[in-house]
């Protein structure tokens, strides 16, 4: 079995895999029990299973034979690529709202057409 990263479609509130591995994880930090691990990662048994057989696997997690789950080397070093990750598609966003907002500043500047009320909010806030 494959770990599960694809992104998530459409507009709902459901986390991406790699939030929930990021949040399972974390969790296992301090060694934990399955039921800790579901709780704090807020995961149904079904989609427990699926990641922990997943994260065993891909040796992300290990599993010390007295029913506690802990995080590997592996483990440690996706938390740490994953935190670099946020932080550059944080700035990312940053940059393109930043453009975005150039964009409709720039259009304001040489439309013929009355601004839209986005267009005169964004002209206020220069």
């Amino acid at each position: 079995m494959s770990l599960y990263l694809k992104p998530r479609n459409g507009k709902g509130n459901n986390r991406r895999s790699l939030d929930i591995v990021r949040d399972m994880l974390s969790v296992a930090s301090v060694r934990a029990r399955k039921t800790r691990i579901m709780y704090q990662a807020n995961l149904s048994f079904v989609q427990l299973e699926k990641y922990l057989h997943a994260l065993l696997e891909k040796g992300l997690l290990g599993y010390d034979g007295d029913s506690c789950y802990f995080i590997t080397e592996k483990g440690l070093e996706f938390l740490k690529l994953y935190g670099k990750y946020v932080e550059r598609c944080q700035a990312i966003k940053v940059q393109v709202d930043r453009s975005a907002k150039d964009r409709l500043l720039l259009e304001h500047m040489c439309s013929c057409r009355e601004p839209s009320r986005s267009q005169r909010a964004i002209t206020k806030m220069s």
